[in-house]
């Protein structure tokens, strides 16, 4: 009963000074929305990460030239620029020599290709990639309509293509695509397949590309780029030993003298998720460290309108103090004034910084979410400011001399 009857005068005094109270829970709200809209924000873009890097599959890795995260200036890239191209021929005979892989991918790939339809072209931003048939498979490609690459395409290097669902759609809106030919660089290819919607990546299309034979791709562009290989474990539980078996095998083709690190990058989805958690963290701490300092701003300024409020409300003090009100019903008053002040501010900080978060991962072409954790975490801060800013005014209150506050106008 103590408690409810607090919480009521607590907001009668808050409608009371409606522009006091406003302008004091502000702060609060700014230092919640600042760490909230970062933390939704980042949350998003973990997820979509995340679920982009587990597109390789949990008994998958990818062999590579560079690193997939770049960090550092010039020249600490100097090392990796200077390495020697993974080839198409060390990714086959990579694939003879080792006995655990399941399968071993080879691609090849060229950006900003436009592509050509009668009259029609795309605009400069088709991925033609070359690929072999274990690549193939490894990426899991859904056929929508058509075929998919095989064995004797590879073999023959045969002028035919997979195209994805963005080809589809600028190029064969009112024609069925398989069997047309259609014209990339100096090529003519058919097409023989199409590929279900992927959808988008981290703001990046999935869609937009061309798969052709890497036997096609050789032919026509050269084997001059570095390649990628993806290898496929048996299982998850083979990874590590599938992994060490490449490795050896790996340095063996590249001739990598005994003691000399690898020249090349071993990339796993675990790997690529750890990576960018260790980028984000420090976003994460200067959002922190600047909801801190609002906060405790907040917590001043709650302090000293509590302070005023206790000065204008002396009398009142004074009388319930004289009609047998305790110490601790006084104390209590303030306190729940204080939290209900922080916690409001607080509410409407979380709120205004969930969907600015979500705004920028729509923004960003990412998925909302809803950040539990770092709501709750909020509701607890808000509370805690409010207990720590409030006791001070709250004790002041309490002690004060009945008659002293009677007599004060």
């Amino acid at each position: 009963m103590q408690l409810a009857e607090s919480f009521k005068m607590a907001l009668d005094s808050l409608r009371a000074n409606k522009l006091r109270s406003a302008l004091t829970l502000l702060g609060i709200a700014i230092g919640l929305f600042s760490i909230i809209i970062v933390m939704t924000s980042i949350g998003a873009i973990q997820k979509s990460v995340e679920d982009a890097f587990n597109s390789i599959g949990t008994n998958n890795f990818i062999i590579q030239k560079m690193p997939a995260v770049r960090m550092g200036g010039p020249g600490s890239w100097r090392k990796y620029r200077n390495r020697k191209d993974i080839t198409i021929a060390q990714g086959e005979r990579l694939k003879e020599i080792t006995t655990l892989p399941a399968a071993v991918g080879i691609k090849l790939q060229k950006s900003s290709r436009v592509v050509k339809y009668g009259s029609q072209s795309t605009n400069p931003d088709v991925m033609l990639i070359g690929v072999n048939l274990d690549e193939f498979i490894i990426n899991d490609y859904e056929i929508e309509e058509g075929r998919g690459i095989s064995k004797q395409d590879e073999i023959y290097a045969r002028p035919v293509c997979v195209i994805g669902q963005d080809i589809v759609d600028k190029l064969f809106k009112s024609v069925d695509p398989i069997g047309e030919k259609i014209r990339v660089d100096n090529l003519n290819l058919e097409v023989i397949g199409t590929i279900k919607k992927i959808g988008s990546v981290l703001g990046q299309d999935q869609d937009n590309f061309i798969a052709i034979p890497l036997s096609t791709y050789k032919r026509a562009y050269g084997d001059k780029s570095s390649a990628q290989i993806t290898v496929m474990a048996e299982s998850e539980d083979l990874l590590e030993k599938t992994k060490n078996e490449v490795i050896g095998a790996l340095r063996i083709i590249r001739k990598v003298p005994p003691g000399k690190d690898n020249d090349f990058e071993i990339v796993t989805n675990d790997q690529l998720i750890e990576q960018f958690n260790d980028l984000t963290k420090y976003f994460k701490l200067g959002a922190g460290i600047i909801a801190f300092i609002a906060l405790l701003a907040a917590g001043i300024g709650i302090m000293n309108i509590m302070l005023v409020s206790v000065t204008e409300r002396t009398k009142e003090i004074g009388i319930r103090k004289a009609i047998g009100a305790r110490k601790i019903t006084i104390k209590t008053q303030f306190v729940v004034e204080a939290v209900i002040l922080s916690l409001i501010g607080g509410l409407i900080g979380i709120l205004l910084g969930v969907i600015g978060g979500n705004i920028v991962a729509v923004y960003l072409k990412v998925s909302a979410i809803l950040p539990l954790d770092w709501i709750l975490i909020g509701l607890l801060v808000t509370s805690i400011v409010g207990v720590i800013f409030g006791v001070y005014p709250a004790a002041k209150a309490s002690n004060l001399d009945p008659i002293e506050a009677l007599r004060y106008e």
